[in-house]
């Protein structure tokens, strides 16, 4: 090895550490931080879902499978991205899949970048759950600032390696704005996702961190060749507000902190732009009513992700209870509602509230 590359290495491996690090501020702002939106909600309180007190259906055998990015899931339910590239990442991811693969749903991995940068593989353990999740629809996760030709291969290379059935490619331009030397240019980021879709043999969901797609940005996904849209809403966990927690320990930005498109202002805008794209609702999503009212707006699936955290730290059975109470409480909203599956859900009316 030269000099040059000696240095190149510790170079990669210094950012391999750095961004770990940052992973582990994020656990500990998520679990103990004010990282809830403040104002904003996500909506969803405004509707609401038609009770009928003479359903014809059998709660035991209400069916919550729904096919979603060519899988077929027990629920129409995620397990949300949340983490990846350290230790405690491991642990987390583990047993979110351990639990996803005993309900049959799907999972999200947190952002790979970190193992683009990880010739050696040393990271790549973090994001190792098909030996507990062989059948679980696993999706991996890439940031769209981070797209270029010269990334395409390591990326394919990353979903091969944890054995992904599909990618998200997030676009977060808010939370890269406030975080320490994020990426902050997304000019010409269109047209390297296009590149990107067209060369991988993957399936792409377009997703938010939690600021939402509205109809301006759903516009702007109209002619690309991607499969899904998770809208990603505003009301749930803010990610400027995390970062500005995690940068200065404080939110000096509190008006930019609780900016975005309302999880269900989003979905209802992205349904009516992109009418036959499957969709994906998170963002803020913490209950089976929820979630309900998500399928009944239109999403196909819901994911969650912050409510399950401090369960997936503590164990696969503690996971396993809070995702079990999840998807129950959804059954549960379809009986009482009069729907035998998830199809008769979506032909029930919403009272909008105003």
């Amino acid at each position: 090895m030269t000099t040059d590359d000696a240095g190149i290495g510790q170079e990669r491996s210094d950012l391999g550490i750095g961004m770990a690090s940052r992973k582990l501020r994020h656990i500990d702002a998520c679990l103990h931080g004010p990282v809830q939106y403040e104002t904003v909600t996500t909506g969803f309180e405004r509707y609401r879902l038609a009770y009928n007190a003479l359903t014809q259906t059998n709660l035991g055998t209400v069916d919550l499978g729904t096919s979603f990015l060519g899988a077929q899931l027990r629920a129409p339910v995620l397990v949300g991205a949340m983490t990846g590239g350290a230790e405690l990442s491991r642990t987390i991811n583990r047993n979110l899949a351990e639990a996803a693969q005993k309900l049959g749903i799907g999972m999200m991995l947190g952002s790979q970048r970190i193992m683009l940068d990880d010739p050696d593989g040393t990271v790549a353990a973090s994001f190792d759950v098909r030996d507990l999740a062989p059948d679980v629809l696993l999706v991996g996760n890439i940031g769209l600032a981070q797209l270029s030709d010269a990334a395409v291969p390591k990326i394919a290379a990353a979903l091969d390696r944890i054995g992904a059935n599909a990618l998200a490619v997030h676009t977060n331009p808010l939370q890269e704005a406030m975080q320490a030397n994020g990426d902050t240019d997304f000019s010409g980021s269109l047209e390297r996702l296009r590149t990107l879709a067209e060369a991988l043999p993957y399936p792409i969901l377009v997703k938010e961190v939690g600021h939402g797609i509205g109809a301006a940005a759903a516009e702007r996904l109209r002619d690309l060749p991607i499969a899904a849209v998770d809208v990603a809403g505003a009301g749930g966990t803010s990610w400027a507000r995390v970062e500005q927690l995690v940068r200065y320990g404080e939110v000096r930005y509190p008006a930019v902190a609780e900016w975005g498109v309302p999880t269900a202002q989003a979905l209802t805008e992205v349904r009516a732009t992109l009418p036959g794209m499957p969709l994906m609702a998170s963002g803020g999503i913490r209950t089976g009513v929820d979630a309900a009212k998500a399928l009944a707006l239109g999403a196909d699936v819901v994911a969650l992700a912050r409510p399950l955290l401090a369960p997936a730290i503590e164990s696969p059975a503690a996971a396993l209870e809070a995702l079990h109470g999840f998807v129950e409480e959804l059954r549960v909203c379809l009986h009482g509602c009069g729907a035998d599956d998830v199809a008769a859900l979506k032909r029930v009316d919403l009272t909008h509230l105003g």
